[in-house]
């Protein structure tokens, strides 16, 4: 799942450190692609810390909420209907269109979320400005995360921008796929090809729009 859909099970959180621990793990792959951390891992590290505990639980349900998602009868039926769309507008490039499918369904999830209001995208930043430099720093100290830097300024920038708040459009959506393609394969998608792309999201997203939320509801009751 993307950011925002991680952030719908813990939206009424008044703890900011679970909130920016639910969404860490992405928020580091996406600074450092290369890093790979592991604190559940070495959970003694943390304790009589509130604010590192905070973190290492919201980390865990990260965790617990992707495995619960991608073992789901839901995402293996959307991937493979959604594959079937997309798979001719990607033919005849290096684009993966089970990857395409993936992403496509996690970032459709995000725009429904938001587009139905179930969601406060401004909630959810003004949530992460709470988190402490310190704290979250030494969080990932213990977690002996290297150059702490890139990702302290990855993060400033996730945060100024809001950049969630773009995929209430759809055709943002596939810009953002593009962008997340570009990070695998150097080829992009022409304009043509997004295009085609966003008119197929569309068509997808007048069906998922019907059921999305039973995959919410699904792991919300496996979760407790």
């Amino acid at each position: 799942m993307n950011f925002l859909s991680h952030y719908y099970f813990d939206r009424t959180s008044d703890d900011a450190y679970v909130v920016m621990g639910t969404v860490l793990p992405d928020l580091i792959k996406n600074a450092s692609k290369e890093a790979n951390l592991y604190p559940q891992k070495n959970e003694f590290l943390f304790k009589g810390n509130p604010d590192e505990e905070s973190l290492l639980m919201g980390w865990k349900r990260h965790l617990a909420v992707d495995l619960l998602f991608h073992s789901s009868a839901f995402f293996l039926e959307k991937t493979t209907a959604l594959k079937q769309l997309i798979k001719p507008i990607v033919e005849d490039t290096a684009v993966r269109p089970s990857f395409l499918a993936h992403i496509g369904l996690e970032l459709l999830l995000d725009h429904l979320l938001v587009e139905q209001n179930l969601i406060q995208v401004n909630h959810f930043y003004d949530k992460l400005e709470k988190v402490k430099k310190d704290s979250l720093s030494d969080f990932l100290e213990h977690c002996k995360l290297k150059n702490p830097e890139i990702f302290f300024g990855f993060l400033t920038k996730f945060i100024s921008s809001k950049y969630l708040l773009s995929y209430q459009k759809l055709e943002n959506i596939s810009y953002a796929l593009n962008r997340i393609c570009m990070r695998v394969w150097p080829e992009t998608l022409s304009e043509r090809q997004l295009n085609l792309l966003t008119l197929e999201l569309g068509i997808f997203k007048a069906v998922l729009q019907k059921d999305f939320m039973e995959i919410f509801e699904e792991i919300e009751k496996k979760l407790i």
